[in-house]
């Protein structure tokens, strides 16, 4: 068997005697920078690269290392009878998973069976954010409740991927629109990823609404920001490297909402400490918190979301939140 799992700390779990077979940890953050169709394919990967080594500080040589690895696995699927995809909820979890799925559609299975263990929620935790957070007895009760992956979820994974990765997203709101309930958890998943992208009413995003309205009531330390803000939006499955990320947008010129954070921590280096900085909204921030200001018409926009590239002070694609729907609103400028 090969069970593929979210992260090391579910892995290690799972080696403690918990299940048998080889275990593979998924190493990808498909909710940040460019994705494509194909991610694989030499200058898809080159872009990719570059874009996560220049936002997380990602060695590029790392990251095109651990593709490479992970995707020899892969190849090689074959010398497995069975493999078991261990994924949760949210965001993160859920374009791993329909990547996977996408990728196992175009290949012949043969004998190899595939079987999916997903869950959103677990007995006695109040707030499940992921496996992660399951001791070695918890997850023990989960060994071998996974169901099989038939033709429906290997279509729908693809027909997700494929949306995700497009440079169109209202192909992800038409998916959405139709059932998608032999994969429990994407519908959801894949709204809030739409929500992400800047309102129609102020140019925020649905992280970036929500840290500042957070500064807003009074949370204002960075870890403080990411707990709550990652609580409150739980199905992103969002990491620190991602929310430091769009911290350090918000707060750089021109036309920064916050102020008080100059140092980040590095990649894989947690020594710059900037666990005590004071974060505060600067007076445009509340503007725009106010929907008097647009930050993206003032500052412009450079950023990734799955497939689409939005650039400019125009970018043709926003979030109406009141109707929970991406809008076509013309031409990137």
């Amino acid at each position: 068997m090969l069970h593929i799992v979210n992260g090391d700390s579910v892995a290690e779990k799972l080696r403690q005697g918990i299940v048998k077979g080889d275990i593979l940890v998924w190493r990808e953050v498909y909710p940040h920078g460019p994705v494509f169709l194909d991610p694989a394919a030499l200058d898809n990967r080159s872009v990719r690269s570059l874009y996560l080594e220049h936002t997380m500080g990602i060695p590029r040589s790392e990251y095109i290392q651990g593709s490479e690895t992970q995707e020899k696995v892969l190849a090689d699927f074959h010398k497995y009878e069975e493999i078991v995809f261990w994924f949760e909820h949210d965001l993160f979890d859920q374009t791993m998973l329909c990547y996977l799925l996408h990728w196992f559609s175009g290949q012949p299975l043969l004998k190899t069976k595939l079987s999916l263990l997903c869950i959103g929620e677990y007995p006695g935790i109040e707030l499940f954010r992921g496996l992660g957070q399951l001791s070695r007895e918890q997850m023990e009760t989960l060994s071998g409740t996974w169901k099989s992956i038939g033709a429906e979820e290997l279509e729908l994974g693809r027909a997700f991927w494929q949306a995700y990765a497009a440079q169109n997203p209202q192909l992800l709101q038409q998916l959405l629109s139709q059932d998608t309930s032999v994969l429990p958890f994407a519908h959801e998943a894949f709204q809030f990823h739409l929500s992400r992208f800047p309102s129609t009413h102020n140019g925020l995003g649905i992280v970036e609404q929500t840290t500042l309205a957070m500064i807003q009531a009074g949370i204002n330390t960075p870890y403080e920001l990411f707990e709550h803000v990652g609580n409150k939006l739980n199905a992103l499955g969002m990491g620190d490297l991602q929310y430091w990320h769009i911290l350090r947008e918000m707060s750089q010129d021109p036309y920064p909402l916050i102020q008080g954070l100059q140092v980040f921590p590095a990649y894989n280096d947690s020594s710059v400490s900037f666990r005590d900085c004071e974060v505060a909204l600067t007076d445009f921030g509340k503007s725009v918190l106010d929907g008097k200001e647009d930050w993206v018409a003032k500052k412009g926009i450079d950023e990734w979301y799955g497939g689409v590239h939005l650039q400019g002070y125009f970018p043709r694609w926003r979030w109406n939140s009141d109707e929970q729907t991406i809008l076509d609103i013309g031409t990137e400028v």
